[in-house]
């Protein structure tokens, strides 16, 4: 007897360990706030959550194939990738991160101005040196060594890469018709290198580079970034405030696929965007159980509730009032067997 007691004990501790884990892979873009965030859910609700850094378009990959519990994602699906999916998957934004243009050139101690024409021809590749009349012009004063550039770039999918490439085609009938937006692109020019952490990497370690990176990504390894001019003609450096005003009086859809790139709002910060989380409404399928659904939806819950206390110190900016209404409604609307839970 004492023996069977034994045995189903066990048992359950391996039930509730597998109902103690949940998995999930995409952006590197979120992955210093989904680090902390997840060590803390670790301590405060005792779930283990295993999340890869692998780019947003693996992330996308392997939530359609039903090979994680959640992806992480830059930007939202396309309607044509949704269609693919098995069944519906859903959206909710987690955080608002800015997008900025990192660079190594000794001696310059100031943030260079860049315009998202500069930006957008640095990557076309018709700007090639530092002292190029189009920089020299937006930074009178400033002394900029002739060096060439280093273009930096994502060789993996990437979200960050469609938050940067949906801001050069807002900004740039050029590059909108020779290289346009997505997680992948036929790059003009550019040194490739996976995830944000490879592209600051390449930055920190060329003279004369320049590459896009997510905000703290550029502060935790210490690289000067430029400000970047918004579509009122104001030139703003990122940081979480002004990358807030990005959504402000943005009308969220109701699936929360949304662009704030170039935000008209006169203050706002112009390469931000949300960063989302994506789920299958349906939770029951591939062995699923009702239990494995239900830590999900606690997590989802608890990310854009109490977790978002961890989002400002680690340079992203809070969900608005509309958007966290949003995500809690989509995170409700998850089903098991066709029956809300």
């Amino acid at each position: 007897m004492k023996k069977l007691l034994t045995v189903a004990a066990a048992l359950a501790m391996t039930s509730a360990s597998a109902q103690g884990s949940l998995t999930g892979a995409g952006a590197s873009f979120p992955f210093p706030l989904y680090s902390k965030m997840f060590a803390e859910y670790k301590n405060d609700a005792g779930v283990t959550v295993n999340y890869q850094s692998v780019g947003s378009g693996a992330g996308q990959k392997q939530i359609t194939e039903r090979t994680v519990d959640f992806a992480g994602s830059d930007n939202p699906m396309s309607d044509e990738a949704l269609k693919a999916a098995p069944a519906k998957l859903l959206h909710i934004p987690t955080a608002i991160g800015a997008v900025v243009p990192s660079y190594n050139l000794p001696g310059v101690t100031s943030p260079l101005k860049f315009t998202g024409k500069v930006l957008a021809d640095i990557y076309l590749g018709k700007i090639k040196t530092w002292n190029d009349k189009a920089i020299a012009a937006l930074n009178p004063g400033v002394s900029i060594p002739p060096l060439p550039i280093t273009v930096a770039r994502r060789s993996d999918g990437s979200g960050t890469t469609f938050v940067f490439s949906d801001y050069l085609s807002k900004v740039s009938t050029e590059w909108k018709s020779k290289v346009g937006t997505g997680n992948s692109l036929q790059w003009p020019v550019g040194t490739g290198a996976k995830g944000n952490d490879g592209v600051a990497g390449v930055v920190k370690s060329t003279p004369g580079a320049i590459g896009y990176v997510e905000l703290v990504y550029a502060k935790q390894n210490k690289l000067p970034f430029g400000s970047v001019q918004n579509r009122a003609g104001k030139f703003v450096l990122a940081d979480n405030a002004p990358a807030a005003l990005a959504a402000k009086g943005v009308v969220m859809p109701a699936d929360t696929r949304v662009s704030i790139t170039n935000s008209a709002n006169p203050d706002s910060y112009p390469i931000a965007s949300f960063t989302y989380v994506i789920f299958y409404q349906e939770q029951k399928y591939a062995g699923r159980t009702l239990a494995q659904a239900q830590t999900l939806k606690k997590l989802l819950t608890w990310m854009v509730t109490a977790g978002q206390k961890y989002n400002e110190p680690l340079d992203y900016a809070a969900l608005p009032s509309n958007a966290a209404a949003k995500a809690k409604t989509i995170i409700a609307s998850m089903t098991f067997d066709g029956k809300k839970f």
